[in-house]
């Protein structure tokens, strides 16, 4: 890192949003490397700050937001840390902030294609017996065309011969690359229902139809919904069932004049400090105790529920650090049953 911003220039950033090359650009930094990202982290938490999404692993084209570091305890509060993080709260409705065609697992999984000059059952036969739709016709990584049941309907009502030249699509070919953004290649794919893509060797590397679309904006969009409904339902049930006084003994991230005991301003790691009676803390674990009795709730094993609470708010960071990768069933699983169990004691 070849120069540190004062704490003073950082706090003067706090609410703005920024290209992250010129973010890394105040610390004179050009290329993120381990070395100089762990030394960035340091000077922002110093600051109290962090970035949104984070600078470490956002794309190079970016922008970031300069955001407070909320933390569990505050030095200048005088209350004590326990070395706990506490994530930045989720925007509403948020969503990965750039999508490439390449980040869809159906654009680098691979496609079945048939040689030039190869008889048309060839890319009939893959078709019906493999359900695909769509058929490239190529010789190495040059495409001549692709045979689609719309493209052999055409073929027939026209009256020529059943060949593979003939039942071709062969103009204006809906080619794309894995590095393109994906928003600028909707239109394509909404004209023609489909979308070659080449990698980054040229070669193509998969396809991309509107159902695989929806397969990747469900399993992205779903656990932002069911985070969602997760924390409404938490809010609601604890809102309406402890004292202004049990939500304040857990907001320590804020001086004590600040605490509002609003369930609203709670973090999520503030339910489990709530609800949890095996915290270091005695005083806190003792609280725990008396809320979770407030809850009513003799039906509901607590160890279970907390530890299953604790594993959704492992998830929620995970979703919240805008992993590109879908969420694996197991975690799809886990949210979706811990949100049928709110719902049945909080509706």
């Amino acid at each position: 890192m070849k120069r540190r911003p004062t704490e003073k220039e950082l706090l003067a950033l706090k609410g703005t949003e920024v290209p992250v090359d010129h973010f890394l650009d105040l610390f004179g930094v050009r290329v993120r490397r381990p070395w100089n990202v762990h030394d960035i982290a340091q000077v922002l938490a110093d600051a109290g700050l962090a970035t949104f999404p984070d600078f470490a692993t956002c794309g190079a084209r970016d922008r970031v937001q300069i955001t407070a570091l909320a933390t569990v305890g505050s030095s200048s509060s005088g209350q004590e840390e326990d070395g706990a993080v506490e994530e930045e709260p989720l925007p509403p409705g948020a969503l990965p902030q750039r999508l490439r065609i390449g980040d869809l697992p159906s654009a680098r999984g691979g496609v079945d294609c048939v040689p030039a000059g190869a008889p048309l059952s060839q890319a009939t036969y893959l078709m019906r017996h493999r359900g695909h739709a769509q058929v490239p016709v190529v010789t190495a990584t040059l495409v001549h065309g692709v045979v689609t049941w719309r493209s052999l309907a055409l073929m027939y009502e026209r009256g020529k011969d059943p060949t593979l030249d003939n039942a071709m699509q062969q103009d204006s070919l809906p080619v794309v690359d894995v590095r393109q953004e994906f928003f600028a290649c909707l239109p394509m794919l909404m004209e023609q229902g489909y979308l070659l893509v080449r990698g980054e060797d040229g070669s193509l590397s998969g396809i991309v139809t509107n159902s695989h679309v929806v397969d990747r904006f469900e399993s992205a969009a779903r656990p932002f919904f069911l985070l969602g409904e997760i924390e409404s339902l938490l809010r609601r049930w604890l809102g309406s069932r402890l004292t202004v006084d049990a939500i304040k003994a857990v907001q320590t991230n804020k001086r004590a004049e600040e605490r509002t005991g609003r369930v609203e301003e709670l973090m999520f790691g503030d339910y489990l400090r709530l609800l949890d009676g095996e915290q270091k803390k005695v005083a806190m674990a003792q609280q725990a105790d008396l809320n979770w009795s407030a809850l009513r709730c003799e039906s509901l094993d607590r160890g279970q529920f907390v530890r299953h609470l604790e594993r959704v708010k492992t998830i929620r960071n995970r979703i919240a650090h805008f992993d590109a990768k879908p969420l694996p069933a197991d975690d799809m699983q886990e949210l979706t049953a811990f949100t049928t169990l709110l719902r049945d004691y909080v509706n």
